[in-house]
């Protein structure tokens, strides 16, 4: 079993975006980094993921270093086989640090909102400046060194009506893989959702002009919405995995099943000390499970997140409860995406029928990749 080991650092500031180092930042050790590291080793024989997670993991590069030099250390002498992934803000991103995401094989993901119009909305530092201007060269030395970064996009009310305009951004930067995020604890009006189903509309030509011309792409939610039609069987049961098959680990060393449970007391499943409670690890599972009794009758349930635990919890607080953002937005979402495909199927064409249908289209789109140059 593949098993993903979240190692966050937290800011107890209510931000969502952080850029700088604050006081009242907790700050993961390394002795706990290595026990969780070796928890994991022992839950599974096989690979294990560390991901890095923040407040901005960038700010503490040597815990980064250390961990990864433990890990190969522990491959040596275990049938363990890690892999790494950080996702930052970008703005610490240095030569240095892209040389030993290189060596080490180190995954990295950008989060980045847009156009300056959006990035800046939420994305500040410490003196309330936006960072849009600072990322400028990050972006282009990540491409340069990473060119398969993905880049994680955040929309918010207040920035949604650039959505489509951030996508096309981004693309034109050189991402390839955009992955866009609802904020859906914002403040949601019916404004907002009319804006988003119109953005929704002009992505919709911006796939279809992008597919027709033979460009390959990741864009989701689109991606994961087709999925969810095509492969009807195999998509139902890849479901919120939480606290199933990742853990994340606080700075203090407690367990919880998401980053979106890390500092919830209700939500911890053990210690790296103690090891994992797995009879509460398994009620948390089994609760987010079970389907929610305003959703049994829906005639998209089994398309739509309302089973993602990390999603209830961020908009609701409790994995048990919908938000009624989340329910508007995958009705948005559906016919769009749907009509989309439809319309590529129709024609026939070679890149998305590639893309949806054959299970080897990832390697042969890497080998053509690389053959082209884009390595």
């Amino acid at each position: 079993m593949h098993y993903t080991l979240h190692l966050t650092n937290t800011c107890n500031m209510a931000c969502k975006y952080c850029y700088v180092e604050r006081k009242n930042t907790s700050v993961m050790d390394f002795d706990t980094a290595k026990k969780a590291v070796d928890m994991a080793a022992l839950t599974t024989k096989e690979s294990v993921g560390i991901v890095f997670f923040g407040g901005e993991p960038l700010l503490h590069k040597q815990l980064i270093y250390d961990v990864v030099e433990y890990c190969k250390w522990k491959e040596k002498n275990s049938s363990t086989f890690f892999h790494y992934k950080v996702t930052t803000n970008g703005l610490l991103i240095d030569e240095a640090f892209m040389d030993f995401s290189s060596a080490n094989n180190l995954f990295v993901a950008l989060s980045h909102d847009g156009i300056r119009e959006a990035h800046d909305k939420n994305r500040v530092d410490l003196h309330a400046f936006g960072t849009f201007d600072r990322l400028s060269e990050k972006i282009q030395l990540l491409l340069t060194r990473r060119p398969y970064a993905p880049v994680l996009m955040t929309v918010n009310p207040d920035t949604v009506g650039h959505y489509a305009e951030s996508v096309e951004y981004l693309y034109e930067q050189g991402f390839r893989y955009i992955i866009c995020s609802i904020n859906y604890a914002g403040k949601w009006n019916e404004s907002g959702m009319k804006a988003l189903k119109r953005e929704y509309h002009k992505l919709s030509s911006f796939y279809m002009e992008k597919t027709l011309k033979e460009e390959k792409f990741y864009l989701s939610p689109f991606e994961v919405k087709i999925s969810s039609h095509i492969n009807k069987e195999t998509y139902c049961t890849e479901r919120c995995e939480l606290g199933n098959k990742q853990i994340s680990v606080a700075p203090d060393g407690g367990l919880f099943p998401c980053v979106q449970f890390v500092g919830d007391e209700q939500y911890c499943i053990g210690n790296v000390d103690e090891g994992i409670d797995e009879k509460k690890r398994r009620t948390i599972f089994e609760t987010n499970e079970n389907e929610k009794e305003s959703c049994s009758s829906c005639a998209i349930r089994k398309r739509c997140n309302h089973y993602c635990g990390c999603l209830n919890k961020q908009a609701t607080g409790s994995i048990e409860k919908v938000s009624p953002v989340l329910c508007r937005h995958e009705r948005i979402l559906l016919p769009i995406a749907d009509r989309l495909a439809e319309n590529l199927y129709k024609k026939r064409n070679a890149l998305f029928i590639q893309k949806h249908y054959n299970d080897m289209f990832p390697i042969i789109s890497l080998i053509e990749d690389k053959t082209h140059g884009r390595e």
